[in-house]
């Protein structure tokens, strides 16, 4: 087998693609954008939510009673 591929190779069963065989570079590009991707879902989400805040005062008052 051949170190690195120029071009991805598709895996086929029963003539249809089943599994791709890519330079794990390119794969680990693809997980950084996958949860680059995930990262922006949630900020816009957050962003939705209206934010509610509280006295500093009330905050510490919390912390020390754990």
């Amino acid at each position: 087998m051949k170190a690195a591929l120029a071009e991805p190779e598709i895996v086929t069963r029963k003539g249809k693609p089943v599994s791709v065989i890519i330079p794990i570079k390119d794969y680990e590009e693809l997980l950084e954008r996958a949860e680059d991707a995930q990262d922006v879902a949630w900020l816009k989400r957050a962003r939705r939510r209206p934010l509610h805040y509280r006295p500093l005062e009330d905050y510490l008052a919390d912390r020390g009673r754990k």
